[in-house]
């Protein structure tokens, strides 16, 4: 084995791997606790050492794994994440980028790429996003509608809720997010329109349980297809690997027979 496959052989053992992780969630922990003044004055400096030594860790696996894959580290999407993730905080965050201190956090989504689970769902989001699109344009349709109704029925009473489209759009938002929607909008209104409720209890069965199940619907059912996928790419490898090794069984039988043959005629 050459020194750069016992480089990545070393860098994506399991024990490195879940050192790894638990780098990254202790990181997590110890940025939250720099946001507070208290913790900061008396750990500040401590705080402050454990996260140069978790991102020299970083950049050694970041390292480790351009040295043992070259080139090709670069096409495999989660290794430019992790790399421009990690990449970020080393940029010196003083003067104009002083604001790059505070995307330290980012690495903490260094767990979408680390943990097989978190992988799977965020590939089954990007697998959906086709179908989603198709959803999001149905209920912008819905909401436009919605707004230029609402406009011309409530708008000339409230203003501040309905009086052109833009007000609309966002109230009907907050209406399908269920926020106060009852109490803080639809009774004022129906006070003036008492029929109101015609309106807005179609708009919020349509948009804030049909439509968004939908959503779910979609992100499922792209899930169950990625957890399919990889049962039967899991299905193939084993396949391919029986295969090897009934080849690898016939090849040993018959160098058997060979020595044995062999064998008989050095004995006559």
């Amino acid at each position: 084995m050459s020194m750069r496959e016992q480089i990545g052989a070393f860098v994506m053992a399991p024990k490195i791997q879940g050192l790894i992780t638990g780098l990254i969630v202790l990181n997590a922990v110890t940025l939250g606790l720099e946001t507070s003044e208290a913790v900061s004055v008396n750990f500040g400096a401590a705080l402050h050492v454990l996260d140069k030594v978790v991102l020299a860790v970083f950049v050694l696996e970041i390292a480790a794994k351009l040295v043992h894959r070259g080139l090709r580290f670069f096409t495999d999407g989660w290794n430019v994440f992790d790399f421009i993730v990690v990449g970020i905080a080393l940029i010196p965050a003083a003067g104009p980028l002083a604001v790059l201190r505070a995307l330290r956090i980012l690495r903490t989504l260094r767990l979408l790429s680390v943990v097989p689970q978190m992988r799977v769902v965020i590939q089954a989001l990007f697998t959906a996003l086709p179908a989603m699109a198709s959803i999001v344009a149905l209920i912008s349709l819905i909401f436009y509608v919605g707004a230029v109704l609402s406009t011309n029925l409530f708008g000339a009473e409230f203003d501040a809720w309905f009086g052109h489209i833009g007000r609309s759009m966002y109230t009907l938002f907050q209406i399908m997010t269920l926020e106060s929607w009852s109490m803080g909008i639809v009774r004022p209104v129906m006070e003036s329109y008492p029929y109101a409720w015609v309106f807005f209890v179609p708009f919020i069965l349509v948009t804030s349980f049909a439509v968004i199940n939908l959503f779910i619907g979609v992100i499922v059912d792209s899930m169950q297809a990625q957890h399919r996928d990889t049962v039967e790419e899991i299905h193939h490898d084993a396949l391919v690997i029986e295969g090897k090794l009934d080849l690898l069984e016939r090849e040993l039988t018959e160098l058997r027979q060979m020595l044995r043959n062999k064998g008989g005629n050095q004995s006559e």
